[in-house]
C-alpha cells in the first residue's frame, strides 16, 4: 500500500537516523513477548471484532499485531495471497527466523456481517474501489490507512461512516514472508483522526484498542492537513522508478536522484503553505527548512540500510508506481 515505509518522515529530523534504526529492531513479535513478561494476558482484555480489507503489507503487519494480542481479527484476501493465508498462515521474519500464525480469512464481506472498525489499508489508487466493496455492509465504522489529499469521494460511498488515518508500519512481503516494523515513537505511529477535529467515542475506542496492542498512535485533530502535508514527501519517491521498476541503489544514491527529491521536498512543503494548510507535524514542516545537502546526507544515511533498501527499491515499491503517480498528480491539483 502506501508509505514506501514513509513513517520514517516523521522522525523529528535532530534525531540521528542510526538510533532510530537501532530502536526499532523491536519486530512484529515482541511487544507482545514484552507484554507476557510484565504479566499481563493479552487474552484477558476485551476483544474487539475487526476486519483487514487487503492483506499487503500493511494488512498484514496489523493483522499480526492483533492476532498476537488476542483480538478478534480477519483477513479479506484474494487470489494467490488468499491462497498462501489460507495453507500456511501469515508467514513473519522474526529476527531472521520464520514463524507464522494462523488468521481467519475471507474472501466476500457480507452486508451483515458486522465489525467493531473495519480496516482499509489498500494503495491509493485502490482506495474507491475497496471502499466501493465495503458501502453496503453495516458496519460502523470504516478506517482508511492510506495515502491521500482529500476525502470528498471516500464520504460519498461511506458517509459518516469514514474515519481517516494513516499506518505506522512499513516493510515488504517476499517469497510470501513478511518483513516489516512498526514504528517505536508516538510520532512514528498510527495516525488517525475526525474530519472535523472532534475527539468522538470511536476515535477513544480506536486509541484504546491501539493501546490494548501495544501500538503507538497519534489522534490529529486535522486529520486533512496532516495527510496533505505526507503526500508533499511521499511523492518524491517517483524519482526512484524507471522505465521499468526501480534505478538500482548507486543510481538511488546519486546526486543527480538525491538534488531532486531534495529540491522537491521544499519545493512541495512550500506549496502545502501557500496553499494556507498547516504543515503537520512539526517534524515534517522542518524538512522543508533544511539545506538540500543536509536531504540529500541524510536520504544516503538511510539507503544504507538493508531494510530501508528493500521498501525504497524492492517488490513492494515496483508496485506502488501507480500510487505514487496518482498521488503526485492529485496532490499538484489540490495544492
Amino acid at each position: 500500500m502506501c508509505c514506501l515505509c514513509d513513517f520514517l518522515w516523521n522522525l523529528p529530523v535532530e534525531t540521528g537516523l542510526e538510533p532510530y534504526y537501532y530502536r526499532n529492531k523491536l519486530m512484529l513479535f515482541k511487544p507482545q513477548v514484552t507484554d507476557w513478561l510484565k504479566g499481563r494476558d493479552p487474552l484477558s482484555t476485551k476483544k474487539s471484532r475487526l476486519l483487514i480489507f487487503g492483506a499487503g503489507v500493511i494488512g498484514s503487519a496489523y493483522a499480526l499485531r492483533f492476532a498476537q494480542y488476542g483480538q478478534d481479527v480477519t483477513v479479506l484476501a484474494r487470489g494467490k495471497r488468499l491462497d498462501t493465508l489460507k495453507r500456511n498462515g501469515l508467514q513473519y521474519d522474526d529476527n531472521g527466523t520464520v514463524r507464522k500464525i494462523i488468521i481467519q480469512t475471507i474472501d466476500k464481506l457480507e452486508d451483515d456481517d458486522i465489525y467493531d472498525f473495519i480496516f482499509v489499508p489498500v494503495r491509493y489508487d485502490q482506495a474507491e474501489s475497496a471502499l466501493t466493496a465495503i458501502q453496503n455492509n453495516q458496519s460502523k465504522t470504516i478506517v482508511t490507512l492510506t495515502n491521500t489529499v482529500g476525502y470528498d469521494s471516500w464520504l460519498e460511498i461511506l458517509g459518516d461512516r469514514l474515519l481517516p488515518g494513516f499506518p505506522g508500519a512499513g516493510g515488504d512481503i517476499k517469497e510470501d514472508v513478511l518483513y516489516a516494523q512498526f514504528g517505536s515513537e508516538k510520532h512514528q505511529g498510527t495516525f488517525f483522526g475526525e474530519i472535523n477535529g472532534l475527539t468522538t467515542g470511536r476515535v477513544k475506542e480506536l486509541a484504546n484498542l491501539l493501546e490494548s496492542v501495544d501500538l503507538h498512535y497519534e489522534i490529529q485533530k486535522d486529520i486533512q492537513a496532516f495527510h496533505i502535508s505526507h503526500a508533499a514527501l511521499a511523492i518524491v519517491n517517483k524519482h526512484f522508478y524507471a522505465k521499468d521498476g526501480m534505478v538500482d541503489i548507486e543510481t538511488a544514491r546519486s546526486e543527480s536522484i538525491l538534488g531532486k527529491i531534495a529540491a522537491d521536498i521544499k519545493q512541495n512543503i512550500r506549496r502545502v503553505e501557500l496553499a494556507g494548510i498547516p504543515v503537520i507535524p512539526i517534524e515534517t514542516k522542518a524538512w522543508g527548512e533544511l539545506p538540500d545537502s543536509e536531504i540529500i546526507s541524510r536520504y544516503r544515511q538511510m539507503l544504507s540500510n538493508d531494510f530501508i533498501i528493500d521498501v525504497k527499491l524492492g517488490n513492494h515499491a515496483v508496485s506502488q508506481k501507480a500510487e505514487i503517480m496518482m498521488l503526485d498528480e492529485a496532490f499538484h491539483h489540490r495544492t
